[in-house]
């Protein structure tokens, strides 16, 4: 069994993380900040997603299959900032993945795995120019400092969490 949850990366926003849930939720009734998108999704079974728990999601899926699971953030990352005039920073997402063995009889499932990455997420035209404006600055560092920045990809890879 896995979890999927979109949390908050920067700590501050940690401790009040419930508020700021609950504030969204008063904010935007009746929708959710994670979803999973079933058509595109391979190998997960049984998914299950809370009324309550509007960034949560889990599915069962078997080791032995090839799986991969599609998911769908509802809300932006400027959602959550102070300023609501344009040009906000927007705060950092981090999806995280807890994946869970079965437990004995009356035993609590195993924690087998964690992974994580951190997203922002905006809207498309300010994507497209935040995606060009990131591109810019890493491409005017020295080449040294270009190496610690991780490559794209097309799809989001999952860091193992330490």
């Amino acid at each position: 069994q896995s979890v999927v949850r979109v949390v908050f990366h920067d700590r501050r926003l940690q401790y009040s993380e419930q508020q700021q849930l609950e504030g969204w939720r008063w904010s935007r009734p009746g929708d959710r900040i994670l979803d999973i998108d079933i058509p595109l999704s391979v190998g997960i079974l049984e998914p299950q997603i809370h009324p309550t728990l509007l960034n949560t999601v889990e599915f069962l899926w078997d080791p032995l299959r090839r799986t991969s699971i599609f998911v769908q953030v509802h809300c932006i990352s400027t959602e959550f900032t102070l300023r609501k005039n344009g040009g906000e920073k927007g705060v950092p997402f981090r999806i995280q993945i807890d994946t869970f063995g079965a437990g004995g009889k009356g035993d609590p499932p195993e924690h087998l795995h964690s992974a994580s990455c951190l997203v922002k997420v905006f809207k498309p035209k300010g994507a497209d120019r935040k995606q060009k404006t990131d591109r810019e600055k890493v491409e005017k560092q020295p080449a040294p400092e270009r190496e610690k920045f991780q490559p794209a990809y097309e799809s989001t890879v999952l860091a193992e969490v330490g």
